[in-house]
């Protein structure tokens, strides 16, 4: 049985990236690192394999979901 994706909260992403809050969303709205879901009314989170993607390989990293 495969482990379900995590969601991860922005203070678990600020410490993996080693990026500011202002960098993480800079870098989401040029589409250059994953965008958050909607986990509630006031809430967000990021798909954990999303962000280690991204750590493996953040010059390369492209939204997997969006080119199929």
């Amino acid at each position: 049985m495969s482990n379900p994706d995590r969601i991860i909260r922005l203070s678990t992403v600020l410490d993996r990236t080693g990026l500011s809050r202002s960098t993480i969303y800079r870098k989401i709205a040029e589409g250059t690192f994953p965008a958050q879901l909607r986990i509630s009314v006031h809430g967000a989170g990021w798909r954990e394999s999303d962000i280690n993607r991204w750590v493996d390989d953040p010059v390369g990293w492209r939204l997997e979901r969006e080119e199929r």
